[in-house]
């Protein structure tokens, strides 16, 4: 779940230089930054969660121990 915790932390920079961040700075657009960041992060959360549903969906449901019965 490392790739969700993170992938939101980039979202939330994204908007922060989006929404919050009025500096200006020659030669770079930091609108488009953040934008590009949260698009980032939008994949990664997306990345993040089909990992854990294969992960999951390759251990095969849980059940009993398998031997002999007792």
């Amino acid at each position: 779940m490392t790739t969700v915790g993170g992938s939101i932390a980039v979202i939330a920079i994204g908007a922060i230089l989006t929404f919050a961040v009025t500096v200006e700075i020659a030669g770079l657009n930091l609108d488009a930054v953040g934008i590009i960041l949260m698009l980032a992060g939008a994949v990664g959360v997306v990345i993040g969660a089909i990992r854990f549903l294969n992960y999951r969906a390759s251990r095969g449901p849980a059940g009993p121990p398998a031997g002999p019965p007792l």
